[in-house]
């Protein structure tokens, strides 16, 4: 039997009709503010280039191909059901702005959007990197939450809350109707100059496959009845040092009081 093979890439007629609309991860490369990325973005739009064949681009077939392992996971570890998997979403504003949603958490009525990173991304860089469409794709699923749901490498896994900010939603909508107007006339754009909102919120980081974490936690675990007793230990030898000693010794013990008064206490090496 012959191995089934993957469909790696967009098709021909896939990348035709992505020129006549502008997407999510449009939106990532639109508010860069790289100039040659908003201008290589103009130029496909317009169909005077084709876009990078990504096909052989491990990182980005990675992502891909681990999306529905993802979802599965985000089920996993939270409970929520994913719904709405790849259904399009249109901006109610602009007409030539649509998203292809990876999923739907109705439970809390946000968008999830799964990302697949390398080993040695930080999550805060993360979430700025990918504010743009997540910001786009909770204007378009009229939301007001999204929930990035992200493998780091192979052993981490992290679950990030953004929440909607309208403000900065605006500023997408007028980049991208400036963009596109661009893209109609044939006049090179400008690369926006947006800054994209700052995460402040708390969040939930799982450390499960973190092993210095998991090392750590099991000392954690393993020593801290022993800890208590050990604190219990100190207080109960400090109350019995009488107020006057400079030294007090015993049973493997020594408790030495500093000028200040501060009890010292110390094993002996060489008690008997």
């Amino acid at each position: 039997m012959s191995r089934v093979l993957h469909t790696l890439g967009f098709s021909p007629e896939k990348i035709i009709d992505r020129r006549n609309w502008l997407g999510g991860s449009d939106f990532t490369r639109l508010m860069s503010g790289d100039d040659d990325k908003v201008m290589n973005l103009w130029r496909e739009k317009r169909g005077e280039s084709e876009p990078d064949d990504l096909s052989a681009v491990l990182p980005v077939q990675m992502g891909s191909f681990t999306e529905p392992l993802n979802l599965d996971w985000y089920e996993l570890t939270t409970g929520n059901i994913v719904t709405c998997e790849g259904e399009e979403r249109f901006s109610p504003d602009l007409n030539f702005v649509r998203i292809t949603l990876d999923g739907m958490v109705d439970a809390k009525r946000a968008i999830l959007q799964a990302k697949h990173v390398n080993a040695f991304a930080k999550i805060d860089d993360v979430v700025s990197k990918y504010q743009p469409q997540v910001q786009m794709e909770m204007h378009c699923a009229g939301v007001d939450l999204a929930i990035l749901s992200v493998f780091i490498g192979t052993m981490k896994y992290d679950v990030v809350e953004v929440a909607a900010d309208t403000a900065y939603q605006t500023d997408l909508l007028m980049a991208a109707d400036h963009f596109w107007a661009a893209v109609k006339s044939g006049e090179p754009p400008v690369a926006p100059k947006v800054d994209a909102p700052i995460i402040t919120e708390f969040r939930t980081v799982d450390m499960t496959g973190n092993n210095e974490w998991a090392s750590i936690a099991g000392d954690w675990l393993d020593n801290k009845d022993a800890a208590k007793a050990f604190d219990a230990a100190v207080k109960g030898i400090k109350k019995l040092v009488p107020d006057d000693a400079n030294s007090t010794h015993g049973h493997g013990i020594d408790v030495a009081r500093s000028k200040s008064g501060a009890l010292t206490i110390r094993e002996m090496k060489n008690a008997a």
